[in-house]
């Protein structure tokens, strides 16, 4: 008997808890954080305390009361006991937090599986940030073509185009036959082979089961349906028509969207400025031969951006020796200013404030390359808007999903054929229903049985 148990990603975008149970095999799949995660509980300073371990977070049903699945540490002020490990394993598909946030919380006890890059992702994201630990776990990296047996059943990674690198589905081959996991996908993006060669997998194994991503199943879509080339084309038209800065908002993480402005940005003759971090993150993924980044250190078209610490003197003593690392391609508030024509300069929400210092001239171009509020009542998008207004800046919106839109979604999962469709990661799960008859809407915690 296979079973299937989803403790998150139901009726909410990430967050995926995904349990599968084969004979005596218990292995989860993604182990993250929903956007809307505790929402109705915390806000801002008002957080779940550390000193308690899991005792906030299960006071209000926030995370699976799961034996065998957490540390000792972390049950050490709950009435959950704990017990050696009854998880076989954690298989990852990519390194966005809403798909491996909560891993943090895991016995160490219990191997962790995930591609290549993704451990240089999650690797960065601990050395740069104080805010980030995922625990200490022993982690295997893994690529396409690997498989990879736990107990009854066999794991198979493939590749799939998602708005971070190293995102992988699965292919599960269990005592019942064949399940299929989507992670989060897309076939608009520089990268489309990829999630072809998944679904051709997919198709070919026959799944009993396909458990499906549903970002973007929605009845109407107020955002751009726009492709990577096509952000690019964009950019490249607004960066080429004006004699004015720059700047760009971008999810740190999405490489696809560096490497665009980087490649646009050197073709209108100008420098791409970066912050520590994003060059830190460069550097980092230069030890995987399958990805395409450049060198920070030593590539003349990128610069790096410090801005003004403790001294307010930039005196080295001021940041942390990862930040050290890229002094010598240092730029300051000064720089730009003076060299505002020149340059394109990667500028997020929490960096409004260098703008004081900059004082880019009229006319200049912010271009957000980030997703669009999700309502005229988002707070962060109002801001932003004052500050571009207050500086005299021309908007420009142009950003490419890391997800399939509706109809691409259906498409897939017509061609695939699995004999039933379990909807993960999305609002809308009737929705699919409408579209596939044979889709199983699923609840928090309940078990399905596959035969």
């Amino acid at each position: 008997m296979v079973k299937l148990i989803f403790y998150g990603g139901v009726n909410e975008i990430g967050g995926n808890k995904i349990l599968l149970q084969d004979k005596k095999t218990r292995v989860m799949f993604d182990f993250g954080q929903s956007f809307t995660f505790g929402v109705n509980y915390f806000a801002g300073y008002l957080a779940p305390r550390a000193v308690n371990g899991l005792g906030d977070y299960f006071a209000f049903d926030l995370l699976p009361r799961i034996e065998g699945l957490y540390s000792k540490e972390m049950l050490t002020t709950c009435d959950l006991p704990y017990v050696q490990p009854k998880i076989d394993a954690v298989f990852l598909s990519h390194a966005h937090f809403d798909h491996v946030s909560h891993i943090q919380f895991l016995d160490p006890k219990i191997p962790v599986f995930m591609g290549y890059g993704t451990k240089l992702f999650m690797e960065s994201m601990e050395e740069t940030s104080s805010f980030c630990s995922y625990g200490d776990h022993t982690c295997n990296r893994f690529r396409t073509g690997d498989k990879i047996k736990v107990g009854s059943i066999t794991v198979e990674p493939v590749h799939v185009d998602h708005s971070i690198p190293a995102a992988y589905g699965f292919i599960i081959s269990t005592s019942e036959g064949n399940v299929v996991y989507t992670g989060d996908l897309r076939r608009h993006g520089p990268r489309k082979d990829l999630t072809e060669d998944f679904i051709e997998k997919a198709k070919a194994s026959e799944p009993i089961a396909m458990i499906c991503e549903g970002t973007r199943m929605a009845t109407t879509e107020n955002r751009q349906n726009i492709s990577e080339p096509e952000v690019r084309k964009q950019a490249q038209e607004v960066i080429a028509s004006t004699d004015k800065m720059v700047f760009a908002a971008h999810y740190s993480r999405d490489i696809d969207r560096f490497n665009s402005f980087y490649k646009v940005a050197k073709k209108t003759n100008r420098k791409l400025v970066i912050t520590p971090k994003t060059a830190y993150l460069l550097t980092k993924l230069l030890d995987d031969k399958h990805l395409s980044v450049p060198d920070p250190l030593k590539d003349d078209n990128i610069l790096v951006y410090y801005k003004r610490k403790r001294s307010g003197s930039f005196d080295d003593k001021d940041y942390f020796l990862w930040e050290r690392t890229f002094m010598e391609k240092m730029v300051t508030h000064e720089y730009i200013q003076k060299y505002q024509k020149t340059l394109v300069m990667d500028l997020d929400f929490y960096q409004l404030t260098e703008l004081i210092d900059i004082k880019p001239e009229a006319g200049s171009h912010f271009i957000h390359s980030m997703s669009e509020p999700f309502s005229e009542e988002d707070i962060e998008d109002q801001v932003l808007h004052n500050w571009i207004d207050r500086f005299k800046m021309q908007f420009h919106q142009m950003h490419a999903s890391g997800h399939m839109k509706k109809e691409q979604l259906v498409e897939m999962i017509n061609y695939i054929q699995p004999k039933i469709v379990f909807p993960v990661h999305t609002e809308n799960q009737l929705l699919f229903r409408s579209y596939c008859s044979n889709t199983q809407t699923i609840e928090q915690g309940k078990e399905y049985v596959l035969k």
